[in-house]
């Protein structure tokens, strides 16, 4: 039986993020200006874009679910919108990938090592980082 959200959430935790590590806590305030500027627009469009083709392409791969299953394989067009308005988890070979209109990360719970070799790549591609959380 497939895990729910819930307890995937509870799940050791990946960052697909526009920065390759955690920003140490004593440059919280150099983080804090950059994130500011970086969820200005132009540029969180950009962001979202890469997120969106990060995981258009993950779909080539594997079966991909939004709404809680209830929409498996969605156009590319319908995932697109999700992302680009609103808070969705996306269900992906037994893990989940969070997606929130206006982070500048997408976060993964629960992946193997298969898939997230697969992110890896992706994420490499579109000019962005993996790291543990």
């Amino acid at each position: 039986m497939e895990k729910t959200i819930e307890e995937l959430l509870r799940e050791p935790c990946r960052i697909i993020d526009i920065f390759p590590e955690r920003v140490p806590a004593e440059r919280a305030s150099q983080f804090f200006a950059a994130e500011k500027y970086f969820l200005d627009e132009p540029r969180l469009a950009g962001i979202k874009q890469k997120h969106i083709s990060l995981v258009l392409k993950l779909g080539c791969y594997i079966d991909l679910s939004i709404d809680e299953g209830e929409t498996v394989n969605p156009p590319p067009e319908v995932l697109a919108e999700a992302m680009r308005t609103r808070h969705v988890c996306i269900l992906a070979d037994g893990a989940l990938i969070v997606s929130e209109k206006d982070d500048t990360h997408l976060s993964v719970f629960g992946a193997g090592e298969r898939l997230l070799e697969l992110i890896g790549k992706l994420a490499a591609g579109e000019g962005l980082f993996v790291w543990k959380a």
